[in-house]
């Protein structure tokens, strides 16, 4: 079932990165880069959201719940943190064209400052392959997940995870009473204005 999802996306990210990409070439050179590369740019806006909210998740959780989990099947919540972090690596360097990086956060760290540090680097490592994308480059195909996806689809997917691990971030720090960043007051105003930079 994932793979069909995946697989619609990529089908969806690919005729949507065609029919933009025959947009009239001098048109293209006089608009700003987002009018010009609107699929890329907007999948570019909403990891900036991911990222701002995953990263101050980690912040708002104290250290002493880094290892809480409701139930023993469960990730603790450091390691939910470390887990995205080795993602971003794994869907990004899909994208670079890279030997993905490997840091094995989820199971190497367990401080807050270790996590946070290690979700940065990753998100800093990520930045390269949002910030390198154009609607042009975005229907290229790379391999990811023993398939071949458009390198936009592959952003997704990132950004799909990444939101799945918030949803369980939320809960946990529900059950510790503490407002998460997207039910905090005047979170859709801060995040407009954090992704327009």
């Amino acid at each position: 079932m994932k793979s069909i999802h995946i697989g619609l996306l990529s089908v969806l990210m690919v005729l949507g990165s065609a029919a933009f990409a025959q947009s009239d070439a001098k048109k293209s050179s006089e608009i700003s880069q987002s009018e010009a590369n609107p699929l890329s740019a907007y999948t570019r806006k909403i990891y900036a959201g991911v990222k701002m909210i995953v990263l101050r998740s980690a912040d708002k959780m104290p250290e002493e719940s880094y290892s809480f989990k409701p139930a023993d099947t469960v990730r603790s919540y450091g390691q939910i943190l470390g887990h995205v972090a080795d993602s971003q690596y794994h869907f990004c360097s899909a994208v670079l064209g890279e030997e993905g990086p490997a840091p094995k956060v989820e199971k190497t760290k367990t401080s807050k400052a270790d996590i946070i540090a290690a979700l940065k680097d990753a998100f800093a490592y990520c930045d390269k392959a949002y910030d390198g994308m154009t609607d042009g480059s975005a229907a290229q195909m790379v391999k990811l997940m023993g398939g071949d996806v458009p390198k936009l689809g592959a952003l997704n997917v990132n950004n799909i995870h990444s939101v799945e691990h918030y949803g369980n971030l939320i809960t946990y720090m529900r059950m510790k009473n503490i407002v998460p960043p997207t039910s905090e007051p005047g979170f859709m105003q801060q995040q407009k204005s954090e992704t327009k930079k």
